[in-house]
């Protein structure tokens, strides 16, 4: 029996994923999965660029809004509720349309990833939290030194888990793969570095003249703290303009490096007119 399709829209932040989505699930009767960590959450709009209603044109998107910003949510519920969104859409006569540049969770979707039942150890993170990303990965790598070389290293969440996980079990076990039951095609957008920096420069300014600031404020008056704050990436904590596209083009450069470890992609210059034919 043929698997069913599912088109993935992947790659670097600013290049343009979600109006191609919205395009392609136009011309492919589809609907739009979310595959971001931040946009799962409500009121986390401008800081995320997080697409509006008007830039829906109508199609549905799934998995944003999902989550309420003072509690974590993992990838594990993350997956579950893809995994669920992508079934429903199918029984519709639809097409899942998967969308995002989180590469942990488009990997938790389209390969079928098993993760290690370990219970949060909230002692263990009470003390791990006061350490710097530095200090994390140094205790890392005396655990697991291959989940040491292919973990973000700036994300201090992930390094957390990860140290909780090898301390419970010993190491950081490696990540089962089950084939998933559809056949994923995989979109890949780029830009050229002069282009990528041009358009990430537009998209700061405009975030911040969208309300940026107020809408850190807002945070906080709803009871977000400087901490979760800080969890939630640069935009969110005592943003400027010159620091969030210097760290935007940083964080741009790791979306690439965990991309090209993925051979299944067909990468596309988003500087140049899209032709996606193929589909």
């Amino acid at each position: 029996m043929q698997k069913p399709k599912v088109i993935v829209i992947l790659g670097q932040t600013a290049t343009g994923k979600s109006g191609l989505a919205v395009k392609l699930a136009k011309k492919n009767n589809g609907e739009i999965i979310s595959a971001d960590s931040r946009q799962v959450y409500r009121n986390l709009d401008i800081g995320t660029g997080k697409i509006t209603q008007k830039e829906m044109s109508g199609v549905p998107h799934h998995l944003i809004d999902i989550a309420n910003p003072k509690h974590k949510f993992t990838v594990t519920e993350y997956q579950k509720l893809a995994i669920y969104a992508m079934a429903e859409i199918i029984k519709r006569g639809k097409t899942p349309i998967i969308c995002g540049g989180t590469g942990f969770y488009i990997d938790a979707i389209t390969k079928g990833v098993v993760f290690p039942k370990v219970p949060p150890n909230l002692k263990l993170r009470k003390i791990l939290e006061k350490k710097s990303e530095i200090e994390l990965l140094k205790i890392l790598r005396e655990l697991d030194k291959t989940r040491a070389k292919n973990i973000d290293a700036k994300n201090k969440v992930r390094l957390i888990r990860a140290i909780e996980i090898a301390k419970a079990l010993g190491k950081v076990p490696k990540i089962m793969e089950e084939t998933p039951p559809y056949k994923f095609i995989k979109i890949g957008l780029y830009l050229p570095e002069d282009k990528l920096k041009k358009k990430v420069e537009i998209r700061v300014k405009n975030m911040f003249e969208a309300g940026l600031l107020n809408e850190i404020k807002k945070l906080k008056k709803a009871g977000i703290s400087d901490k979760r704050l800080k969890e939630f990436g640069f935009e969110y904590f005592k943003p400027t303009p010159e620091k969030v596209i210097s760290e935007t083009l940083k964080y741009a450069k790791r979306q690439m490096t965990w991309f090209k470890r993925d051979k299944e992609i067909k990468w596309l210059d988003a500087s140049k007119k899209l032709k996606i034919d193929f589909l």
